[in-house]
């Protein structure tokens, strides 16, 4: 009971300190970010770009939503995350999309891709086991700080984050679970993403030092293109070809964050 009466005061006070100034800045900083990102990705991400992921290795949707956002300028030259589900793995870019890290990571108990409305608001002994989702979709994100440390808040609304992992119930045993080299014990949590303190510490909190960045959390019981709008990307030549034969009134867009 102690545990759960910590829990739910960190997440009132993490709230009120997150405050109204806080949003304004995050939002002030992705639309000074718009225009000029929406013109470069063209220029600089041709469809036939792909994400460098390294010697990492990835899923294929992970390929696939990776190359969407390089070659659609998605993350609107802003750090970027894509939260795996399936393979319980955290991928952490730079703004140049370059790949910084990748951990493993603990994610929502229950399977899932919605997240319950209302659910960030309600006490956590109210929220029973099949609502502990974590839920898929594109996140504007930025860090914030609750009673205890500082978080990456990916919907700030449903009380959703990713952080360092943390003890939680010892029966819990969430950094065994961290450390073991399956995902299908990684189900614990009762929605936010848990990952590595060193990972958090010198990836994920540097990555977004000073700035707002994007989330996608990869759907695990839908097709990608259910929940990102992966629309074709075009280059800068192709585009203009196209306008020029009457293809194509326009250029192709990123989504509105």
């Amino acid at each position: 009971m102690m545990i759960e009466a910590l829990r739910e005061k960190r997440r009132r006070i993490s709230r009120a300190v997150m405050g109204t100034a806080a949003r304004v800045f995050c939002l002030s900083l992705l639309a000074c970010a718009v225009p000029a990102a929406t013109q470069s990705a063209v220029m600089q991400n041709p469809a036939t770009a792909h994400a460098d992921l390294g010697s990492e290795r990835a899923s294929e949707d992970v390929h696939r939503v990776a190359d969407w956002i390089v070659q659609s300028g998605d993350n609107q030259e802003l750090p970027f995350v894509i939260i795996d589900k399936k393979a319980a793995k955290v991928f952490v870019f730079n703004e140049r999309n370059e790949i910084l890290g990748v951990a493993p990571a603990l994610l929502g108990l229950a399977h899932g891709d919605d997240s319950v409305p209302g659910i960030g608001h309600r006490r956590l002994a109210t929220i029973t086991k099949e609502e502990r989702t974590t839920a898929a979709g594109r996140y504007q994100a930025s860090l914030g700080n609750d009673l205890e440390q500082d978080v990456l808040w990916i919907d700030y609304d449903a009380g959703l984050s990713l952080h360092r992992v943390i003890v939680g119930r010892p029966a819990d045993h969430r950094y065994a679970r961290l450390a073991s080299p399956s995902p299908l014990d990684n189900r614990i949590s009762y929605g936010c993403i848990n990952v590595p303190v060193r990972f958090y510490d010198t990836v994920v909190a540097p990555a977004f030092k000073g700035t707002v960045g994007i989330v996608y959390i990869l759907p695990e019981t839908k097709p990608v293109e259910a929940v990102f709008a992966m629309r074709k990307s075009l280059s800068a030549a192709t585009a203009q070809d196209a306008v020029k034969d009457g293809s194509l009134a326009a250029p192709a867009q990123p989504p509105a964050p």
